[in-house]
Parts: C-alpha cells; structure tokens; sequence
C-alpha cells in the first residue's frame, strides 16, 4: 500500500524543501496550507504554485481568521515588521500558537484521507526562535495526536516528522536543489510590497539570503 503523507506548505522555501523530500521518499502527497488572515497574501500565490509543481495526490487551503486574536506583526496593521533585527529574543513576527492550530487541523486532515505522517518544515537553527518550531513541542504534540484521535487510540501510529529540524538553511537550499525544487516560486518575505516583492530586510529574508549565500547559490527571486 502506498504510504500518504500530510505536508503544511506554507509557499516558502523550507516547506517546499520538505515537500520534495516526501515525494522523493515515495509517498502519496496530501498538502494543506492557511489563509489565516495574514496581511500580506504573495505567499498564497506562492503556495498555489508550489501545490501546481508538485501535482499533489489533493491539496487543502483552509480559511481561518487569526487576525481577530491578533498579537502579531504578521496579522496587525499596526504592528511594524521588524528589520535588520535577527537576534535572541521570541520576534513580534510569532503569530500565537499558529503551530498548534495548523498542526491540529493537518491532524483531522491525515484521519480523514487516512494518512499516520504529517510533516512540517519548521527548524531550529536558522530560524527566527519561535517556540513552536522546537523538537520537544513537536513530540509533545505527536503525543497529543495519539491520545485525542479516533486513529491514535486504535493504532497509536501518528508520526510528526520535521526532516530540517537539525539543517542550516544552506544545507536545506542544497538538499532542495538536489531534488529539483524550484526556488525561483517560493515567498519567505514578512513584508513584501504590494507588487509581492520581497523586502530583503525582515527575518524571513535575511535567513534566506544568508542561506543562499553560505550555499554558493544565487536566489533566483527578486528583491526591492
């Protein structure tokens, strides 16, 4: 029987990196993906493009409306994207527990198509220290998933599989690129002007550039 796999896409580069892993891994790909109510939409344009490469097996997009929690630069108006400001501290750039509701959702998703993988591209090196992109948070809630689940309490065979947890983004651009992903239709930027250009400034784009730069690789998209 052909394994199925889970994939949130989000349209950015390391869940299209992961994407690629899961294909080449030989499984039946179920991606889904959030408009979550984020301000700025270029990566929905990016995640339909990613999903159009990939001919996925079925790809879900679920309508959520986070900005009515709030508490994020990503979902306020008001709140300032930060930039050339990487540092040690947990960014207004987190959206709160956007990791737990998304993962939640994927959960239902891979009980319904009959799926036990779910996979996620968050990572714990070049990233921007959100505490829900953490090897802990994701046993947790692999535990989670087979205490809450029909599926779970009879098979208890969930798996939340995170392949980048450990790579630096250089070594992910190179494993992606080894795969064929085409990097050129990703979105990364946190605040892209209305032409979806990306800003080169926010967290999202210095890890990438950096990436890219560390991996000997020109990024093949555009820059304001």
């Amino acid at each position: 029987m052909t394994k199925r796999g889970v994939i949130l896409i989000s349209g950015g580069l390391d869940s299209s990196t992961v994407l690629a892993i899961v294909k080449a891994q030989g499984y039946e790909t179920y991606g889904i993906s959030f408009d979550y109510g984020q301000r700025h939409k270029a990566e929905l344009q990016a995640v339909a493009a990613v999903a159009k490469n990939f001919a996925l097996k079925e790809h879900k997009l679920i309508r959520l409306n986070l900005n009515e929690i709030g508490g994020s630069a990503l979902t306020d108006s008001d709140i300032e994207v930060p930039k050339n400001a990487l540092g040690e501290e947990i960014p207004v750039t987190y959206v709160p527990a956007r990791n737990t509701i998304f993962l939640s959702i994927a959960l239902g998703y891979a009980e319904r198509v009959g799926a036990s993988d779910i996979f996620i591209g968050v990572n714990a090196i070049d990233y921007s220290n959100y505490p829900d992109c953490r090897a802990e948070y994701l046993e947790a809630f692999e535990k989670l998933a087979n205490l809450a689940t029909k599926q779970g309490a009879n098979e208890g065979n969930f798996k939340i599989h995170a392949p980048l947890m450990k790579m630096t983004k250089a070594e992910i651009i190179t494993t992606g690129i080894g795969l064929g992903v085409d990097y050129s239709i990703t979105h990364s930027c946190y605040s892209p002007n209305s032409a979806g250009v990306s800003c080169g400034e926010c967290d999202a784009c210095l890890l990438r550039l950096r990436g890219f730069k560390e991996a000997g690789i020109v990024d093949p998209i555009e820059y304001q």
